[in-house]
């Protein structure tokens, strides 16, 4: 099994940080909110995104799948009682030339080996679209 450690420690009242390995990342954790930073919620679509990224990476030579970029867009919904997030919908923006049917199996594929897709979408709804870059 995999193990994952980070550290984390308050700065002042608007903000902390991150370290884990050798990066450091902000995190607004203040009330007033802090636009340079992130907050607990934007980390955890952060999180998702970059494994979708991760996950692109990961299958597309299974699939001897070319494509040259890729953008993940992310909406989630929150709830009030208990605070939550409930739904989380996704856009993957592939820069390829491939089918489209080649194109809906990298879809297919991306969340199967998503360790942190996996999670949430265990927890909330998680569902989304792919889409070719125009």
């Amino acid at each position: 099994m995999l193990e994952y450690r980070i550290a984390a420690r308050r700065i002042d009242a608007e903000g902390s940080v991150a370290n884990a390995k050798m990066a450091e990342v902000r995190l607004d954790t203040g009330l007033a909110g802090s636009p340079d930073a992130f907050n607990p919620a934007e980390l955890l679509l952060a999180a998702i995104t970059a494994c979708m990224i991760k996950g692109i990476g990961r299958v597309t030579p299974m699939l001897d799948f070319s494509y040259s970029g890729v953008e993940v867009s992310l909406h989630a919904v929150r709830q009030d009682a208990p605070s939550r997030i409930v739904a989380v919908g996704y856009e993957l923006v592939v820069d390829t030339d491939e089918s489209d049917q080649r194109l809906e199996l990298l879809h297919k594929n991306v969340p199967k080996y998503g360790t942190i897709s996996n999670t949430v979408a265990a927890a909330a709804r998680l569902d989304g679209a792919i889409r070719r870059k125009s």
